[in-house]
C-alpha cells in the first residue's frame, strides 16, 4: 500500500487500533486546512442525534449535523458544493467548498435552493499542530488516502465509509470492516 502524505483534500482514516477514542473510532476525517500553523478537517462518518432546524431554529429543514471533532464543539460549520450561491465560500479540492456566509445558506435552505447533499453541517472540527499530527501518523493511529469521490463526503451514504475505506485498503484491513465496534460484543 503507498502512504500518502497528508495535505488539504485528503481522507485520514482511522486505523482499528483506536479502537475506544470516543473522537476518532472508526472515523474518516476530511483535511480542509494543512499549513506550518496546523491543520483542521472534519469527521464526515458521525452523524450527531441533531438536526439543523433543532440548532438554529430559524431553519425550516431537518438536515442532518454531523460530530465534526473534538475542537470547538458549540460552533457551526459546514461544507458545501455550492460556491456559486454562498458568498466567501474556501475551494478545498475537487468540487468541495468550506464555510461562507452562513446568512445566505440560512435563506436558500429555506427558499430550497440548496438540498441536503449539496451541504454537510458539523458541530465542530477537528484539528492538530503540524508535528501533532505526523506524530500520530507514526504511531499508526491513522491511514491517508484521497479522496476518490467528492459526492460522496457530501451525501447520505457516508455513514458506511469507514468500513469501505477498510475493505478498500486490503492487506489486513477488511477483516475490520465487519468486526463489532465494540471488540467484546464479538
Amino acid at each position: 500500500m503507498k502512504t500518502l502524505a497528508p495535505n488539504r483534500g485528503k481522507l485520514l482514516i482511522s486505523e482499528p487500533s483506536i479502537i475506544g477514542d470516543a473522537s476518532f473510532s472508526r472515523s474518516v476525517v476530511l483535511l480542509t486546512e494543512f499549513n506550518n500553523e496546523g491543520i483542521v478537517g472534519f469527521i464526515i462518518n458521525k452523524p450527531l442525534d441533531y438536526t439543523l432546524n433543532e440548532l438554529v431554529p430559524e431553519i425550516q429543514e431537518e438536515f442532518e449535523v454531523y460530530d465534526g471533532g473534538p475542537v470547538s464543539t458549540d460552533n457551526l460549520y459546514f461544507l458545501h458544493r455550492v460556491p456559486e450561491l454562498i458568498p466567501d465560500s474556501h475551494h478545498i479540492e475537487d468540487g468541495i467548498y468550506w464555510g461562507g456566509d452562513f446568512q445566505t445558506v440560512s435563506a436558500l435552505i429555506n427558499q430550497n435552493k440548496i438540498a441536503s447533499n449539496e451541504i454537510k453541517f458539523f458541530l465542530g472540527y477537528s484539528g492538530w499542530e503540524r508535528d501533532q499530527l505526523q506524530q500520530e501518523l507514526d504511531s499508526k493511529s491513522w491511514v491517508v488516502t484521497d479522496n476518490e469521490d467528492s459526492a460522496v463526503v457530501l451525501s447520505d451514504e457516508i455513514h458506511d465509509i469507514w468500513k469501505i475505506k477498510m475493505r478498500d485498503l486490503g492487506n489486513g484491513y477488511e477483516i475490520w470492516s465487519n468486526a463489532p465496534e465494540n471488540p467484546s460484543y464479538n
